[in-house]
């Protein structure tokens, strides 16, 4: 039995004549890291998750970092820290509800693509969180399924400049300016707010300057 297909999709190969290339796929993934597949994921400067909520919903999420932001912790498991973002833990908040989650890592210049699917959780132990400093929180995946997709399709782009939002060694990061859009003033924790008025107070959305250069 199939731990990747359904009826549907099998349904859908058997029509295009790919379930005997579909099945040798699926025989070529695999349960631990292989020593290329830790190189990359650990060069890596972005990663896209995919989770559902408990009425299954699904959502991606981007996550970027330094090189080394993800780390390879085992032979089937990695770490990835959550820094500040908008409030809404999507990707966290849907791991309480279910722990299957999918990670999507692409190299856009020499296109290249890996899957990993497995279960996550949240392991803020205070040794892993002092891995990455400003980060809230850290995940920990592990792997069921690895495996590599092909890249034809991916666009070539370097993203060799890393976001400048990015904590620093101690964790800190600019003050992001889309929390100074006066849409949401009243709805901030007060440290945000505190901030905000440090710098001046809110802007209407015309005014916003975006985030390529903090101040």
């Amino acid at each position: 039995m199939s731990a990747f297909f359904s009826a549907s999709h099998r349904h859908l190969q058997d029509e295009h004549g790919t379930r005997a290339l579909a099945d040798r796929l699926e025989a070529h993934a695999h349960a631990s890291f292989e020593p290329p597949e830790r190189d990359f994921i650990e060069a890596a400067t972005m990663v896209f998750l995919s989770t559902v909520d408990g009425s299954g919903q699904p959502t991606v999420s981007y996550k970027g970092g330094a090189p080394g932001f993800i780390r390879v912790v085992g032979p089937n498991a990695l770490i990835l820290p959550s820094y500040d973002g908008n409030g809404m833990f999507l990707t966290l908040g849907n791991l309480g509800d279910n722990p299957r989650i999918g990670l999507l890592f692409i190299d856009f210049e020499r296109p290249h693509r890996l899957r990993v699917h497995g279960k996550a959780t949240l392991a803020d132990d205070p040794t892993l969180l002092g891995l990455y400093p400003g980060a809230d929180h850290v995940v920990r995946v592990t792997a069921e399924r690895i495996f590599v997709n092909c890249g034809r399709y991916i666009h070539r782009s370097q993203g060799a400049t890393l976001s400048p939002h990015l904590p620093d060694s101690a964790g800190q990061q600019p003050f992001p300016a889309w929390k100074r859009l006066d849409l949401f003033e009243g709805a901030l924790p007060p440290d945000d707010a505190r901030r905000v008025a440090q710098k001046g107070g809110t802007i209407p959305l015309a005014d916003y300057p975006g985030e390529a250069d903090p101040t």
